[in-house]
């Protein structure tokens, strides 16, 4: 049996840990049982570090982070950003252009807002497949790298939006050369001439223009030929009825 006076010392030690686990909160049951959480300064510091030796989805995960229980933190709207470099970076380039939007549609006036035009044009630019293929990559690629132009004429971006704008152009160009000259070797001559004709009137003096040119004589002259063969052919049907 436990002597009374031993009982009562137990008892206010007792009460001591609780008084003092009460009066220090949920602080007290932290440091006993739970791990230390970090600051957003630390988070920011391992995502950039993860970014830079190239782990992307690990970096993603942490600003994400910093977004969830950090959202009116500085490095929250720098996380945003660079979640969205991260997926580009991994090569998703659907996911990194919707993450940009989002960006600019919530920061329009963020000074970031030049680059993250650029980097959705990239994103289409990157997809830009062979000219044997649809160019709808391209199409997109040169609507946001124009639009960077008109909003942002003296960014720094906007030099290197004018090259990527010629090479979709080009791009372009080769597209309609290349199913202009398949229609003509398929001797249908209507459709390669109303590609040739694109050509030349939409992608002017971008090294296809004189081939179009040249393409487009010789599609007219196969289509007067075939026209005056046919005609020659009534002819010689009706003839022999008039003979008779």
């Amino acid at each position: 049996m436990i002597p009374p006076q031993l009982f009562h010392i137990a008892k206010s030690l007792l009460l001591g840990i609780l008084l003092v686990f009460f009066l220090n909160g949920c602080s007290l049951w932290n440091y006993l049982f739970e791990k230390e959480e970090k600051t957003p300064t630390q988070l920011w510091s391992e995502g950039i570090e993860d970014f830079k030796k190239g782990k992307y989805e690990e970096a993603t995960k942490i600003f994400q982070q910093i977004k969830d229980r950090y959202p009116y933190s500085k490095f929250a709207l720098e996380s945003e950003l660079k979640m969205a470099d991260a997926y580009f970076r991994r090569s998703l380039y659907l996911e990194a252009f919707d993450a940009y939007g989002e960006f600019e549609r919530l920061h329009p006036k963020n000074p970031n807002i030049p680059y993250v035009i650029y980097q959705r044009g990239m994103c289409h630019f990157n997809q830009i497949s062979t000219i044997d293929r649809d160019q709808s990559h391209t199409l997109k690629a040169k609507d946001e790298f124009e639009r960077l132009l008109r909003k942002y004429r003296r960014s720094e971006y906007a030099k290197i939006a004018r090259r990527k704008i010629r090479q979709c152009y080009i791009k372009l160009a080769e597209y309609e050369l290349y199913v202009g000259n398949f229609y003509f070797k398929m001797k249908k001559y209507g459709p390669a001439i109303d590609r040739y004709l694109y050509l030349i009137e939409h992608y002017p003096d971008l090294g296809q223009y004189h081939i179009a040119l040249e393409r487009l004589k010789e599609s007219k002259e196969k289509l007067a030929e075939e026209k005056e063969i046919k005609e020659e052919s009534w002819w010689q049907k009706l003839t022999p009825s008039f003979l008779d």
